[in-house]
């Protein structure tokens, strides 16, 4: 059973003793399923993954419950906890429950009624993947510069330009995509849209393959026909759409962070303790313990950036676009710190193919980028910090 040292303090309920419990659960079978994932090819892994995932029910937290005609409530307290032990363990899993999560927020925060009955409960169940297709090929963290044109046309609106490095590209049964619908610059003139996979003008360009390997891709849109009623929110809204979901999701990559983090520490541990340099264990020598304090420190005040961050929103329902970005920064700031030190205690065995520390390694570097980099994240902080309104 894994210890979670912080998920006892004050900004947890019984709801989320309850969910620990869940996720113990989840450590055992995620370690019984790992071999006979890994000789799956990687889109399988995935698809594979959400349907364990929803089936275990895990993917509620990240996916809320219909309520009627009601928007659904997430508590992003628990979609942090899911996130840190999912990336504990394998971050595959949690790239998998977070992208279902990213996916379908648009939908149950700007979606119609109708749109939230025909997709939510499939990604909830791990039946239907859902991707987010927000970076441009030219623009990268500038939303607002967005160029793929949206042209209304009658019931439709005709879709034509491109989207890069889209997680769950290739895979995903929808994507939501940010578009320039109005004739006005800059954030103001963007729209989102709900597109089906299969829908002619989506063209899917070759996966791409970065480090941490996950389903990537470049997408085509050419004079891709979409109908009105699938505009998520109003036109022009398409900049709030995608600002009110990484508002929420972003904590939570700190918490994946904060996992990763973890997991790096604990093996660390383990293995100063079991090894031996100049005639004594190197849990022993004072540079190895100066550094694992470090370490430790950076795990447990990243864990508490996330969970304010995620309790703010929770309890006092505040908007936290400042302390978002605080988590999501000061979280894969520290785990890389964290990953980075516990290589360089490993020496040539954290940089061998194989070791779980150069796998975590790879892991945690694109967290730095993606969902807004961490230059992104100190604009946001600073703005906010400064007053700023733009």
């Amino acid at each position: 059973m894994l210890k979670w040292t912080h998920w006892d303090l004050p900004f947890f309920d019984a709801s989320h003793a309850a969910l620990a419990r869940e996720l113990d659960d989840w450590q055992q079978r995620q370690a019984a399923l790992a071999p006979e994932l890994e000789a799956l090819p990687l889109p399988a892994q995935c698809r594979r993954l959400a349907a364990e995932l929803g089936q275990a029910g895990l993917l509620r937290y990240a996916v809320p419950t219909l309520q009627g005609d009601a928007r659904p409530v997430l508590d992003l307290r628990s979609a942090c906890m899911v996130r840190e032990a999912l990336s504990y363990g394998s971050a595959l899993a949690d790239f998998v429950f977070s992208m279902q999560g990213i996916g379908a927020a648009p939908l149950w925060l700007h979606g119609s009624a109708a749109l939230r009955q025909r997709f939510l409960d499939g990604c909830r169940q791990g039946q239907q993947i859902a991707a987010f297709a927000l970076t441009q090929p030219e623009g990268g963290s500038d939303v607002a510069a967005t160029a793929t044109t949206a042209t209304r046309r009658g019931d439709v609106y005709v879709l034509d330009g491109a989207k890069t490095y889209i997680s769950n590209g290739g895979i995903a049964d929808y994507y939501v995509i940010v578009a320039r619908s109005e004739q006005v610059p800059g954030a103001k003139g963007l729209s989102a849209f709900l597109v089906d996979a299969g829908s002619p003008g989506l063209i899917i360009d070759t996966s791409l393959e970065i480090v941490a390997p996950h389903p990537l891709a470049t997408l085509h849109l050419r004079h891709c026909e979409v109908p009105a009623a699938h505009l998520l929110g109003a036109p022009g809204d398409g900049f709030k759409v995608a600002m009110s979901v990484l508002d929420i999701f972003r904590s939570s990559v700190g918490a994946a962070a904060v996992g990763i983090a973890r997991r790096a520490l604990d093996e660390t541990v383990a293995r100063m303790g079991s090894r031996s340099l100049f005639g004594k264990p190197m849990a022993e020598m004072d540079t190895v313990r100066m550094r694992a304090a470090d370490m430790a420190l950076d795990m447990e005040a990243a864990a508490l950036l996330v969970y304010r961050a995620a309790w703010l929103r929770d309890v006092r329902q505040a908007t936290i676009t400042r302390e978002a970005a605080m988590a999501k920064l000061g979280g894969t700031e520290a785990a890389f710190r964290v990953v980075d030190s516990a290589v360089q205690l490993f020496g040539a065995l954290g940089i061998t193919q194989g070791c779980v520390i150069e796998q975590l390694f790879r892991d945690v570097r694109p967290m730095r980028i993606y969902e807004g980099a961490s230059e992104i994240q100190k604009l946001i902080i600073g703005r906010k910090v400064l007053g700023a309104q733009r």
